[in-house]
C-alpha cells in the first residue's frame, strides 16, 4: 500500500516560535515606547515588519519568496519623526537580512548636486557608495528637481539614482522625505520615482498634547525640569507657536527649551550667589514667557 504523497497541509510553520525568535520584535517595541504618537506611522512599519518576516519564513518553507520592493516615500511637516524613523528602519530591514549593514545616509540637494558640468556625478556616487548595504535617506528630494532652470544638474542626480534604485534594490533602500503636496508634484514630474516605491508613510503633526509630552521628554533627559508655573507657560506657548509659521513640530519645541535653558543661565547668572542644585534644574516660567511668541498676537 503506498504512502499518501505530503501535501501543504500537512507541513506546518510555528509562527508563535518565529516571531520569539527575531529581534525585530524588540526594535519594534523600543519603536512603539520611544516615539510620542505616530500611531498610522508605527502600525505602518510593523506591517513592513511583518510582510519581511513572512517572506524568511516563506524561504523556509521552500516557498517563492522574491524581494520586494522597499523603497519608501515618508511625507509630512518638519519635525514629525521622518529620520528618526528612518533610522529606526535601516535597524529593522538589517535584523531581518534585507540590508547588510543597516546604517541611515542623510542626504540633500546640496550632497547629490554640483555646480557644473562633471560635478554632479562624482557627488552622487560619492554619496551612494556610502551609504551601500544601508538606507540612503534624501530629505527635501523635490529640490532635486528645478525645471525652471535649463542648465540644473538635478536632473543628473535623478537620473542615477533611478539607475542604483533599480540595479542595487538588493543592497541599498531609499527614502525619500519631504512636504506632502511638494512630494506628490515630485512623483508627477518623475514617474520613475513613483513606480519605485513601494511604501508611502504619511506623518500626521503632534497634538499640543503630544507636543507637551515630547517637551518634558527633552527636559527630563538633559536633567532640568517644569515646575507647575512654567509647564503651563510652555503648554501656552504651544498653544500659540503651533498657529504661526514655519512650526516645526518636535523640533520648534527643542528649540524653545534651548532658548528657555539660555534665558535660566542669564537669570541665574545675574542673580549671583549660592544657589541650590535643584535651581540649576528648574525652569522658571519667566524663562518661557520672555519668547517673543508672548509678545506676539
Amino acid at each position: 500500500m503506498s504512502e499518501a504523497p505530503v501535501t501543504d497541509a500537512d507541513l506546518v510553520v510555528d509562527l508563535d516560535a518565529a516571531i520569539r525568535e527575531t529581534p525585530v520584535n524588540e526594535a519594534l517595541d523600543e519603536l512603539e515606547r520611544d516615539l510620542i504618537g505616530l500611531a498610522p506611522v508605527k502600525q505602518r512599519v510593523r506591517e513592513i515588519a511583518g510582510l519581511l518576516m513572512l517572506g524568511k519564513l516563506r524561504e523556509r518553507a521552500g516557498l517563492q519568496a522574491e524581494r520586494p520592493t522597499l523603497h519608501m516615500s515618508f511625507t509630512g511637516q518638519p519635525g514629525t519623526g521622518k529620520t528618526t524613523v528612518a533610522m529606526r528602519m535601516a535597524k529593522i530591514l538589517h535584523l531581518l537580512g534585507y540590508v547588510r549593514k543597516g546604517h541611515l545616509v542623510v542626504a540633500t540637494r546640496d550632497d547629490l548636486v554640483g555646480q557644473y558640468v562633471g560635478h554632479t556625478a562624482p557627488k552622487t556616487k560619492e554619496v551612494v557608495k556610502r551609504a551601500m548595504g544601508g538606507v540612503l535617506f534624501i530629505d527635501e528630494a523635490y529640490y532635486l528637481y528645478r525645471p525652471e532652470n535649463e542648465r540644473d544638474y538635478g536632473q543628473e542626480a535623478i537620473e542615477m539614482l533611478l539607475q542604483v534604485m533599480e540595479n542595487h534594490r538588493d543592497d541599498l533602500v531609499v527614502i525619500l522625505a519631504g512636504y506632502g503636496d511638494r512630494m506628490e508634484t515630485f512623483f508627477r514630474s518623475n514617474p520613475g520615482f513613483h513606480s519605485r516605491i513601494a511604501h508611502h508613510l504619511e506623518f500626521p503633526n503632534y497634538s499640543p498634547d503630544e507636543l507637551m509630552t515630547i517637551a518634558e521628554g527633552f527636559v527630563r533627559q538633559q536633567e532640568y525640569s517644569f515646575d507647575d508655573a512654567s509647564r503651563a507657560a510652555f503648554s501656552e506657548y504651544i498653544a500659540r507657536r503651533i498657529t504661526q509659521p514655519h512650526f516645526a513640530n518636535a523640533r520648534s519645541v527643542r528649540n524653545a527649551i534651548d532658548r528657555a535653558k539660555l534665558r535660566q543661565a542669564s537669570r541665574l547668572l545675574k542673580q549671583g550667589g549660592q544657589v541650590p542644585v535643584s535651581e540649576l534644574r528648574r525652569l522658571d516660567a519667566a524663562d518661557i514667557r520672555q519668547s517673543r511668541v508672548f509678545r506676539e498676537e
